[in-house]
Order: C-alpha cells, then sequence, then structure tokens
C-alpha cells in the first residue's frame, strides 16, 4: 500500500510515469540500475517480486521492451525495461492527467504542474499531495532508493527483512566479509540504497534482537511464495541464505512446507490490521471506533477469518 495520492494509481501507472524518463544509454553495453526490476520496484513502492507480473502484462501490451545489459557495479547483464512510443504515449496521458490536477497548496489552489521542481521525477512530485490532493512540503512516501524518508508498506516489509539479516549476522558483534557480501546481494536485490541499508544495520545492532537463522530463512520463503510463483533470483537468493544460515535439506522442507500452508491474506490485510491495533491500544474497541472498523473492513474485503485472526494475535498473551 502507498499513502497518499500516490496510492490512486496502479502499479503500471506509476510504472510508466517511472521509465518515461529514463533513457537507455547508446552504445548497447551498460543502462542505469533505474531501468532493472530492483530499480523500477523501488521508484514505484512496490515488492519486488510482484515487478515482473506487471512487467510481463506491459510488455504483451506493447507498451515496453526488454533489453539485456551491464549495470554499473554488477557482475552480470541484467534485465532492463523501456518504453516503446506506444509506451510513451500512455505515459503522457498518464502524466497529464496528474500534472493538472488542482491541489491546494498553502490554503491556495493550484495546478500540481506549478509546483514542479527542475529534473524532479514526477513520481517524487505526486509523493507529496495526499489523499484530499493537499501538497505537502515533505513527501508521504519516499522509495528505498533514497537514503531518507518512509517507505511505502510494501517497502517496509523488505526493510524488516534487511534489519533482520542485520541482526542476525551481529550475534557475534562483527559482520564477517562473506556475511557482508550475502547482505549487499539482498540490498541490491531491493533496490535499497546503501544509507538507508547502514540505518537499518545500526538498529538491528543496537536492538540486539537475534533472530533464529531459521525463523529469517522462513520469512524468506513466505515472501517468496506470496504471489505462488518463485523467480529465479528469488531461488538464487534463497539458495545463498540457506547456505551460509547453515540450514540443511531437511529443515529447509520443513520450512518450505509451512510456508507453503501459511494462511493467505487480503491484500490491505496489514493496513486493516494497523488499524485494529491503532483501536486496541486501550484494551477496548469504543462504538465509534467499531464503526470505523466495519465500514474499512467492507471497503478492504476484509474476511471475517482475518478479522479473527488479528484480534485473536492482538489477544496473545506476551
Amino acid at each position: 500500500m502507498v499513502d497518499g495520492y500516490l496510492g490512486t494509481l496502479t502499479t503500471e501507472e506509476r510504472t510508466l510515469l517511472h521509465l518515461q524518463h529514463q533513457r537507455l544509454p547508446d552504445g548497447g553495453w551498460e543502462a542505469p540500475a533505474t531501468l532493472t526490476q530492483a530499480g523500477i520496484s523501488a521508484a514505484v513502492h512496490v515488492q519486488r517480486k510482484h515487478i515482473p507480473r506487471t512487467l510481463k502484462r506491459m510488455e504483451s501490451q506493447g507498451l515496453l521492451v526488454v533489453h539485456q545489459r551491464h549495470i554499473p557495479g554488477g557482475k552480470q547483464r541484467k534485465r532492463v525495461y523501456t518504453l516503446t512510443d506506444e509506451g510513451r504515449e500512455h505515459a503522457n496521458a498518464v502524466a497529464k492527467r496528474c500534472l493538472d490536477l488542482k491541489v491546494s497548496n498553502n490554503g491556495h489552489s493550484c495546478t500540481l504542474a506549478s509546483l514542479e521542481q527542475p529534473n524532479q521525477p514526477l513520481l517524487n512530485l505526486i509523493a507529496h499531495i495526499d489523499e484530499g490532493l493537499t501538497y505537502h512540503q515533505e513527501p508521504l512516501v519516499a522509495p528505498v532508493s533514497n537514503p531518507e524518508g518512509v517507505a511505502s508498506l510494501d517497502a517496509q516489509y523488505g526493510e524488516e527483512l534487511i534489519r533482520r539479516m542485520f541482526a542476525r549476522a551481529w550475534e557475534d558483534g562483527k559482520i564477517t566479509y562473506d556475511e557482508q557480501s550475502l547482505l549487499n546481494e539482498a540490498v541490491e536485490f531491493l533496490g535499497m540504497h546503501p544509507e538507508r541499508a547502514r540505518r537499518l544495520s545500526n538498529e538491528a545492532r543496537k536492538s540486539l534482537k537475534i533472530p533464529p537463522p531459521e525463523e529469517v530463512y522462513y520469512d524468506m520463503l513466505v515472501q517468496a511464495l506470496e504471489d505462488g510463483q518463485v523467480a529465479q533470483e528469488e531461488i538464487d537468493l534463497l539458495e545463498t541464505f540457506r547456505i551460509a544460515f547453515g540450514i540443511d535439506q531437511v529443515v529447509h522442507m520443513s520450512l518450505l512446507e509451512r510456508a507453503r500452508n501459511e494462511p493467505t491474506v487480503s491484500e490491505h490485510y496489514p493496513v486493516y490490521a494497523a488499524a485494529v491495533k491503532t483501536a486496541m491500544m486501550d484494551n477496548v474497541i469504543t462504538v465509534d471506533e467499531h464503526a470505523i472498523l466495519r465500514t474499512l473492513k467492507a471497503s478492504l474485503n476484509i474476511s471475517d477469518e482475518e478479522h479473527q485472526r488479528i484480534m485473536a494475535e492482538l489477544n496473545k498473551p506476551e
């Protein structure tokens, strides 16, 4: 989920806006990381694993083309994506619709286009607009490719996983070269800015909450299986960490079976769970809060079973 007006745009529309001003350098050799799946995922505030499906659909619609290019700093060539002429027309139409929006800035009405800054990506500008079309000086959400700023709910899952991996690596008070190499691979996979990763490392080191390696690996399996299909890059990353964590095939199969049987939840489950948790902070849900939650539950298509699961988790003894 993405906060503000940005969240009203589909993943495809955000991808079109991101790729609109991204150019593939001449020469046929190198391309910026912003054109990779990781770069697109970070820019459009969607979990890395959900991007391939969107890109494949856009490719089949003739909106983009795929190339193989070397990424500066990378070891292997990767798939990169650029818009076709038709894709650029679609992107221009989405951009015009957004730039023509009437927004409120310091109590005055203006178009979003009037607030553009030189060389500012349109997605970054839209991130300053809330659902009520009010402009804020600070963005409501920042991509994980930025060093600072609050990430979207989707991206926060990736942040939490990286934080737990760092916590595991810090168990003996230091991170070895091999551990750092593995962590760098995960950070690159998510398109995360190194400074953001460093902050997560410091948070993990200070918290001293070291999760068991099986727990971290299980979280990785759950995220990989979330949409029912596992990409080859995810398989490679899982195998790398399985070996690094010392998880044998017997444990792997047990965790894999458990992850496969993990109950599926609605797309908006985390948002609703957060709302219930807030309402339950004083251990009681008022009549007004109950009415709000009932409306939210219906609008987000949360099932009764999911609601009961959330309540059971909140009422679980510490």
